[in-house]
């Protein structure tokens, strides 16, 4: 008893000081920054505010503005200079000739690897994995740091439930939970010790809304509940600033009638007061000046009064703040000391990243491009992130001497297989398929028959169905070329660009299997030739490695080990979907479902089932959230819950047991989904609390135990706030959001 007394003390002792030590290095960096900001004139602070750079990076000879900007302390930060001859000067300027010595940020869109490219963000996250999403953010922040790159514009955190959208390539899916874990994940990735030269200040990014735009078109109009920003979209973001995320982007969407950049209740109440957000906010690219184009300001000198006084912290490439903050100052519409708090969150960044220290871009770091390590993750990523959608027959795994017929514009598409938004990536060192195919002797014949996802031509045909006659089996290499999502890029059909439906058609007439590998950014819809294809692989795009890592996949050396972090709709018309929708008071169910087809000739005028669905296309998506096959089957059996009723601050623990019933060892995601039956705003049907990954032999069971509180079981109710009600729940543990065991509780306040 004495001694655990003794242990308990001295736990307390060591936990006071530490949290003591904490408070004096926070109260001494306030106190660094103070005084610094006390040292500068107004033109200097107004300075710290301005993010200069070009869309794509400073060419030809350093212009002398920006040097001149730099001495006068006129810049604060710049994005895309790549030149580190420029960015060592830059730095050197002001450093040394600067009124104050304040460091410069260099910052970048390093968003899936800086030169070894990772599948892009909607792939990773189909990994539901968060080791793999911060290896893949540390490592792109290791090799991009070595060229004076500390601070990416990533994660992307925008939940997305429309796949037209083209920037759904970049999102975490549309699950808030799972983009919760792996935003952690990437801050932590990017981020690690902020004051080691070799990491990067990460940013959340696009706060808030962004992902809903209206109909998947990028830039547009957002409008919805509170109690729908904050239950859906809000938590990425809070999972970010948890993990200490140095830095925010504002969307370029209006949030209910006021432009995000713009937006006090956005970038104040909730950012800063609610989630207690101390890093600094910076616009996304001219987000501020098309507050004009919005109908939202008049001009740019009401821009700079507007963003001010929402709490816009840097301006990125426009000059609103540049040109008007001055006189706003003056005419008592702006205030300094909202200046000098703009320049204390900047300034207290770059003190938490060592500039002040280490400002100098370490040229003994080489970032180690494409070594061995960076690859093998690569691999391993696109590994876990493929999702096997379809295998039929078991035609997968292929057997080495089967003759491969490949076929296809993406089969050896080296800067496609990239995905977006990698500015950096050098193609050359993309391994394609066919790469892959030729480093292992493969016997295969290659006939692409189209030259690019577009393309419309049926020159190639003839050559790609004689080549898949003389063939056991056919490998189509499918999708969009990487320029077809990312920003600005939203589609309103997402079916296979140009002829490569009707490509596929003419080589299903020759009886071979065809297994169909796609390479895109969002999901694609294959509802007109999914009865043709034997198997469907869903890729993404892959990254520098894909083509190894679809060799090994195809071939058996590993399992696709993916599952959809989107649900994946049978045709563009039922976007937006997503899985944890309302009920509505007529939900739709397999019994009064009406097919289209189904409706008799003259039919007397009805409701025709009286449920919520398209009489064309149902009601359930081709492929439900969270799914995906491996190479082998699982049972899942006996869910049992620790207790039937739970109060305040208890656990539930849920049990289920995972059995491997096939023949080979495998993988195996567990989801567990919950259900609040009613409350005092209606709830989703179905709501991701947890996943666990499992890997089991032939024949081998294992217990999967979940554990949840009444913390887990809390939204923002019609009153915003955020707590549990007391009531029913429903609660599974299955293969995906479509799947699994039920069993109930009840949860007593």
């Amino acid at each position: 008893m004495k001694k655990s007394l003794i242990i308990l003390f001295t736990f307390l002792v060591f936990s006071c000081t530490k949290n003591e030590s904490s408070s004096i290095k926070n109260n001494d960096l306030e106190e660094k920054i103070e005084n610094l900001v006390s040292k500068m004139t107004l033109e200097e602070k107004i300075g710290q505010t301005n993010l200069r750079g070009t869309s794509s990076r400073v060419k030809g000879s350093l212009p002398e503005a920006l040097k001149e900007g730099v001495r006068k302390g006129e810049i604060g930060a710049f994005l895309n200079v790549m030149n580190t001859e420029y960015v060592d000067e830059l730095q050197r300027i002001a450093i040394e000739e600067s009124p104050n010595g304040i460091p410069l940020i260099f910052g970048r869109d390093v968003i899936h690897g800086f030169k070894t490219i990772f599948p892009i963000p909607l792939g990773l996250a189909a990994s539901w994995d968060t080791e793999t999403a911060k290896t893949s953010s540390k490592i792109a922040a290791f090799e991009a740091s070595a060229v004076g790159i500390r601070w990416t514009f990533a994660p992307m955190l925008d939940i997305a439930r429309d796949s037209r959208w083209g920037r759904i390539s970049e999102s975490p899916g549309e699950d808030p939970y799972l983009a919760s874990v792996l935003g952690k994940a990437y801050v932590e990735g990017f981020q690690g010790d902020l004051k080691s030269p070799t990491t990067m200040a990460a940013c959340a990014k696009h706060f808030i809304g962004y992902g809903a735009a209206i109909g998947g078109r990028d830039y547009n109009t957002v409008d919805m509940s509170e109690q729908l920003l904050r239950n859906v979209y809000l938590p990425p973001f809070e999972a970010a600033i948890d993990a200490d995320a140095a830095t925010v982007m504002t969307a370029f969407n209006e949030v209910n009638g006021i432009p995000a950049t713009g937006n006090e209740f956005v970038l104040k109440t909730i950012l800063r007061d609610q989630l207690k957000f101390n890093g600094f906010v910076v616009s996304d690219w001219n987000s501020a000046t098309e507050m004009i184009t919005h109908g939202f300001a008049k001009n740019e000198k009401h821009v700079a009064e507007l963003a001010a006084n929402a709490g816009m912290d840097m301006e990125m490439t426009s000059q609103a703040y540049e040109l008007h903050l001055k006189q706003l100052i003056k005419e008592g519409k702006v205030t300094e000391q909202q200046l000098n708090e703009f320049v204390k969150n900047i300034l207290r960044i770059k003190f938490k990243m060592d500039l002040f220290e280490n400002p100098y871009r370490d040229k003994n770091h080489t970032g180690n491009f494409y070594a061995e390590a960076h690859l093998t993750a690569a691999k391993k990523a696109a590994i876990k992130s493929s999702v096997l959608l379809k295998n039929e027959n078991s035609i997968l795994p292929l057997q080495k001497n089967t003759t491969i017929a490949v076929i296809g514009p993406l089969a050896n598409a080296k800067r496609e297989q990239l995905g977006t938004w990698c500015f950096d990536a050098e193609k050359e060192h993309t391994v394609t398929p066919i790469d892959a195919f030729n480093q292992h002797k493969v016997n295969y014949k290659f006939a692409e028959g189209l030259t690019y996802s577009r393309d419309q031509s049926t020159e190639g045909f003839n050559k790609a169905i004689n080549t898949a006659k003389a063939s056991d089996v056919i490998l189509f290499f499918g999708g969009e070329e990487a320029i077809l999502s990312g920003e600005a890029h939203s589609r309103a059909h997402i079916n296979l660009p140009g002829a490569q439906e009707q490509l596929l058609k003419e080589l299903a007439k020759t009886g071979k299997p065809i297994i169909l590998i796609i390479m895109a950014g969002r999901a694609i819809t294959i509802t007109n030739i999914i009865d043709a294809i034997d198997a469907v692989l869903m890729a993404w795009h892959p990254g520098t490695m894909g083509g190894p890592a679809i060799y090994e996949m195809l071939f058996g050396i590993n399992e696709p080990k993916g599952r959809l972090p989107i649900s994946w709709p049978k045709t563009a018309g039922q976007l937006p979907y997503f899985y944890n929708h309302k009920n509505t008071g007529r939900p739709a169910d397999s019994k009064n479902f009406v097919h289209l087809n189904d409706i008799p000739i003259e039919a007397w005028q009805s409701s025709l089932g009286n449920t919520s669905h398209y009489l064309d296309a149902g009601f359930t998506p081709h492929f439900p959230f969270g799914y995906g096959l491996g190479y082998t089957s699982f049972k899942y059996e006996n869910i049992q819950i620790s207790k039937d009723t739970i109060s305040f601050n208890e656990q539930l623990t849920i049990t289920a047991k995972i059995t491997n019933t096939g023949k080979n060892e495998g993988h195996e995601t567990v989801q567990l989904y919950v259900q609040d039956i009613f409350g005092s705003i209606t709830r989703p049907v179905k709501e991701l609390k947890g996943f666990e990954h499992i890997q089991l032999k032939s024949g081998e069971q294992k217990e999967v135990t979940f554990t949840i509180t009444t913390n887990d079981l809390k939204f923002v109710n019609h009153k915003l706030i955020n707590d549990f009600e007391e009531g029913d729940f429903n609660i599974w543990i299955g293969p995906n959001s479509a799947n699994g065991l039920k069993t109930s509780f009840y949860l007593k306040k």
